[in-house]
């Protein structure tokens, strides 16, 4: 049987986080160094940060928190698109990539090899408002991308609004560098805060075989 690979990006202080949102802090409140019955430490960040799911309530008034998100939505047999070439990813796009009802997509692009840098690129890959329609519309039940949006610009709320409101539960900031297209299963877990806007997330995938 495959290994589980880690998709998800270490949080620590100093790392990259989107524009206008928090950064990341850590520090130790108590040390075994400082002599200390025990190492004991701090930790401060946004709820977007690195690898994390989104929740419906981020974009939509009055909707579900991130500890009401299915986990059945974040849990099974999952599929690796990659579009290494993609600026913009388009309806067309996932419709040559055959993106069926029910299926969680992880779209693999040229964003993965930005996680070794600490400043933010502004110039990443993202759906447009058409992808996400197709999504919407075929009915999958996961989108995940390998940077800290799945939109970007002036689109950008307007791509998760569609998502979300169809149901598709959005996980972003994975890392797929070491994933290459095919399929996979799928393990996502969010930390359950309750009500909140979405959550951090330890992603892994393994190799599924194919017949």
């Amino acid at each position: 049987m495959s290994a589980w690979i880690d998709i998800s990006v270490a949080i620590r202080p100093g790392m990259v986080h989107f524009p206008g949102d928090p950064g990341v802090a850590l520090r130790h409140e108590k040390h075994l160094d400082r002599g200390d019955a025990a190492t004991v430490s701090n930790l401060e960040l946004g709820v977007h940060t690195g690898t994390h799911v989104d929740a419906p309530v981020h974009f939509l008034r009055g909707t579900a928190g991130v500890d009401e998100l299915a986990l059945g939505d974040l849990i099974g047999p999952a599929r690796v698109v990659a579009l290494p070439d993609a600026q913009v990813i388009t309806a067309q796009d996932l419709a040559r990539a055959e993106v069926a009802g029910g299926e969680r997509i992880l779209v693999r692009t040229r964003n993965s090899a930005h996680w070794s840098s600490d400043t933010f690129y502004a110039g990443y890959t993202h759906l447009d408002a058409g992808a996400a329609r197709l999504l919407a519309d075929r009915r999958v039940r996961m989108i995940g991308i390998d940077y800290l949006s799945i939109g970007g610009g002036a689109d950008g709320p307007e791509v998760h609004r569609i998502l979300l409101s169809a149901g598709v539960v959005i996980v972003e900031g994975l890392d797929l560098s070491r994933v290459d297209a095919g399929p996979y299963d799928l393990v996502c877990l969010p930390i359950k805060i309750l009500a909140c806007d979405g959550a951090p997330a330890r992603a892994a995938v393994r190799r599924r075989a194919t017949s």
